[in-house]
């Protein structure tokens, strides 16, 4: 599995549209296996999706993301853990134990409604 966390000086760069770096982190029996940073080379908002898609990436890690990147994400097939904060690689150590601390409401930030049991939006699921 590869995970790519929005990255600025070792922490979780906190808006997915304006980040220049992406640390990806490729996991094997649930342990970080290897690790690098890639530049955006200017590519912002929904073209990082496409971006993510070429380095095979199948989960992020940001902070704040708007609905249209949320979906652009969904539709690349990646999972996402918005509203994430601190030091990159335990944010990905956290995710991989199960503890990651994320706010789910981040990723369905462009509906306009409370989360119900079972309330699924739309190509993702929303974590409680």
């Amino acid at each position: 599995m590869k995970i790519a966390v929005t990255y600025e000086n070792g922490q979780v760069y906190q808006h997915f549209g304006h980040t220049e770096k992406f640390k990806i982190y490729e996991v094997e029996d649930r342990k970080i296996a290897n690790s690098y940073v890639v530049n955006t080379d200017g590519n912002g908002h929904g073209a990082l999706a496409g971006f993510l898609k070429n380095y095979g990436v199948d989960v992020l890690i940001c902070g704040g993301i708007g609905g249209g990147a949320q979906s652009a994400l969904a539709e690349a097939g990646i999972k996402l853990y918005g509203g994430a904060s601190g030091e990159a690689d335990k944010a990905v150590e956290a995710l991989i134990a199960g503890t990651l601390e994320y706010n789910p409401d981040v990723k369905c930030n462009h509906h306009e409604h409370d989360h119900g049991e079972g309330h699924s939006c739309g190509n993702h699921s929303c974590h409680h």
